[in-house]
């Protein structure tokens, strides 16, 4: 007999980690996935999005799903929110690809999609506000990988001078965040992505 698996698209709030069991033993009051929605057992989060990052995160029973979504098949879009105002240089260094590291040693990006968002994108306000103008400006600029190491766009932004102060995954595939509010749970059939 053929196992229904049950796939979800949720926004995950900045805060919480994206997984189900706190393995830390430093802090045990941090926020899970399952405190959003009682998902059935076996769920598991496709990719991650770290704890203060937020937005679009895939859940799903089906390891074949997640291994798919994982992939360089799919692309992945994040908005940054990045410490000054970031140079079209920076823009092309981040396109073509810049060295992060990554488990103890150099890594070298793919090439990808990035741009300058011209105006501050439509997003919910976060739990905990970042920082006000008295800081100094912001910008904002649209990153899409087809690859995901930990940390990746943070790293990124970091090697060319403009570090992230919040990041945001907009887009996985065919699906976006669209009207989806931090800590919305939506189950579907499939991921057509």
């Amino acid at each position: 007999m053929e196992t229904k698996h049950q796939h979800f698209v949720i926004y995950k709030p900045d805060g919480y980690l994206s997984q189900f069991v706190n393995n830390q033993t430093r802090r045990t009051n941090k926020k899970m996935l399952g405190e959003l929605y009682d998902f059935p057992e076996n769920t598991m989060a496709i990719g991650r999005l770290d704890e203060p990052s937020e937005g679009l995160l895939f859940l799903t029973t089906d390891g074949k799903t997640s291994e798919f979504i994982r992939s360089n098949k799919v692309e992945k879009e994040y908005y940054a929110q990045v410490d000054g105002i970031i140079t079209n240089e920076a823009i092309e260094q981040l396109k073509n690809g810049v060295d992060i590291s990554f488990e103890g040693s150099t890594y070298t990006t793919k090439p990808c999609k990035a741009f300058k968002l011209e105006s501050t994108p439509d997003l919910p306000p976060r739990r905990k506000k970042i920082r006000d103008e008295r800081h100094g400006p912001t910008s904002w600029v649209s990153i899409t990988l087809r690859e995901g190491k930990y940390r990746q766009v943070r790293k990124m932004t970091a090697v060319v001078g403009f570090a992230t102060l919040r990041l945001v995954r907009v887009r996985i595939g065919e699906i976006t965040l669209d009207k989806m509010r931090p800590g919305d749970v939506i189950k579907t059939s499939s991921f057509s992505v």
